[in-house]
């Protein structure tokens, strides 16, 4: 189990509602959390599974009082959400300028969810919603702990261009240097395309031959369908069939994908790095247990229904 990272350099590809759509249908339990510094839109959009909005008090801004004390990975559930459906969230902050008091979070929060795949009472996938990095958002310092870090692209020549560029600058900065295809180093830089369904292939093979000839020692994992009713549907603004959805069935297939090339490699991974990502308790301090509706259980995937999620774009 890993930490999946989903990031855009610019411009609104929908980095929240394909978080949302991957973990909806993630093949295994999944944590999906608001990450963006520069607020989420979850508390905004969503239905809790009590039936009203989620609280925007429990989540980052809870997680950060608890985090000066040690944060043991099991510690995330208490501040985690349900939507109605069964999505397990952990609601972002409510504004940018939040952030700027939560500079320390972000290495301990990458740690965390890196480490919970190995929780001995509830482990789980966490798919980080780390909005745009550009700049300096301090969003990057959950890449270190990744083992995917996935940047979404609609297919725009310049925006082609962008994502290209902020391949190579991440994977000079998590790797050291410009890498070719053959020298792909961990956390993979992925990217995920934001297209048309039809004639997707052969864009993909045009884009990993771009990204190959730059170096930037990144490739396409798969495309999400360029869906407007699919992504309202899942935002709860449009009522229909949401698991009829290309939306949907696209994100089913990337998912699926990423699982059957990564995921008996993650499992190792997360097995040997257990002791270097955990962080303990300091001395004197007894783990917090996580919440009595997660110890021991799995709770299946979220299944998408009419109407059940909301979502920003």
């Amino acid at each position: 189990m890993a930490l999946i990272a989903l990031a855009a350099d610019k411009g609104s590809p929908g980095v929240t509602t394909a978080a949302v759509a991957l973990a909806a249908v993630w093949p295994r339990r999944v944590l999906l959390a608001e990450t963006d510094p520069a607020g989420g839109d979850l508390v905004y959009r969503s239905t809790a599974a009590h039936g009203g909005p989620l609280n925007p008090n429990t989540g980052l801004l809870s997680i950060a009082a608890t985090a000066r004390r040690g944060l043991v990975p099991d510690q995330l559930w208490d501040h985690v959400q349900p939507l109605s459906g069964g999505l397990e969230v952990l609601a972002g902050l409510g504004v940018a300028e939040q952030a700027a008091g939560l500079v320390s979070l972000w290495p301990t929060l990458g740690r965390s969810f890196a480490a919970l795949a190995d929780s001995p009472q509830a482990p789980a996938d966490v798919i980080a919603d780390c909005g745009r990095v550009s700049g300096d958002t301090p969003a990057v310092e959950l890449f270190p702990h990744a083992a995917l870090v996935l940047l979404l692209s609609r297919t725009e020549p310049e925006a082609l261009a962008r994502v290209r560029d902020r391949a190579a600058h991440l994977s000079a900065r998590l790797h050291g240097g410009s890498r070719g295809a053959a020298a792909l180093a961990t956390p993979l830089v992925g990217v995920v395309l934001i297209a048309d369904p039809a004639g997707s292939g052969k864009l993909v093979n045009q884009v990993n031959d771009m990204l190959v000839h730059a170096q930037t020692g990144a490739r396409v994992v798969g495309t999400l369908a360029d869906d407007p009713a699919g992504a309202d549907m899942l935002a709860g603004r449009k009522r229909g069939r949401l698991d009829k959805s290309l939306l949907v069935r696209s994100a089913r297939k990337v998912a699926a994908d990423l699982n059957q090339q990564y995921g008996a490699a993650w499992a190792v991974a997360a097995q040997a790095q257990q002791g270097h990502h955990m962080q303990q308790p300091q001395q004197g301090q007894q783990p917090q247990q996580p919440q009595q509706t997660h110890q021991g259980q799995y709770q299946p995937p979220y299944q998408p229904q009419q109407g059940h999620t909301g979502a920003g774009r």
